[in-house]
């Protein structure tokens, strides 16, 4: 889905209204809150700052980071279900635990486990940790992840939920420079609706997780 104007929104093509300074707009229907396209990084700077990231996968922090979503698929699938690390990053992390405990889940990552054959075949989950905000067209990524999901299956997405009661000017997670859309409680709705998923539960504000 290719936006023509740079205060449309890259999720619903709805018209934005300024939101923060120049740095962020927000959509007058599905509620995102997302940089104009001009303030978009290259890919050779996004994948430095990902680069930057200290993601060890042994460290007991970043383990305990990834807890929620690791903890719902451990509690909802079995080891002979197939998952999708969509967005791995560096460090995935989310792959080593489940693996840990003999989960078939595979990574993938445009910048760093980059096999196009992955998005060839259905998964029983996918999960997305830290991923979500940095889609510089969420609604092509998450139709492909809808797509890559077999019936009855979750998709797992975990980020920070903005709220009015968020001081937005002191929030930390706006300064990321390849933060590049913010959802609210409505956006993950919209998608939700707009998408096909069957259902939507949102935990402490963090936590997303879709059904198909």
């Amino acid at each position: 889905m290719k936006m023509n104007k740079a205060n449309s929104c890259p999720l619903c093509a709805s018209e934005g209204d300024p939101f923060y300074k120049e740095a962020f707009l927000v959509c007058r229907t599905c509620a995102g809150i997302f940089r104009p396209r001009e303030h978009y990084p290259d890919p050779d700077r996004e994948k430095a700052r990902y680069e930057t990231h200290m993601n060890n996968i042994d460290d007991p922090g970043y383990q305990q980071f990834v807890s929620p979503i690791t903890g719902a698929v451990l509690k909802r699938f079995t080891p002979q279900h197939l998952g999708l690390d969509f967005g791995a990053g560096t460090g995935p992390v989310i792959t080593k635990i489940l693996t840990d405990h003999h989960y078939r889940i595979e990574p993938y990552d445009p910048f760093f486990h980059n096999d196009p054959r992955l998005l060839e075949q259905p998964y029983d989950y996918i999960v997305c940790c830290e991923v979500i905000e940095h889609f510089h067209d969420p609604n092509r990524e998450f139709r492909l992840l809808r797509r890559l999901l077999k019936p009855g299956g979750m998709l797992y997405c975990m980020t920070y939920i903005y709220h009015d009661g968020i001081n937005f000017d002191r929030w930390f997670y706006k300064n990321d420079f390849t933060h590049v859309f913010i959802y609210q409680e409505r956006t993950l709705h919209w998608i939700k609706s707009s998408m096909g998923f069957r259902a939507l539960a949102i935990e402490n504000g963090r936590l997303a997780s879709f059904a198909l």
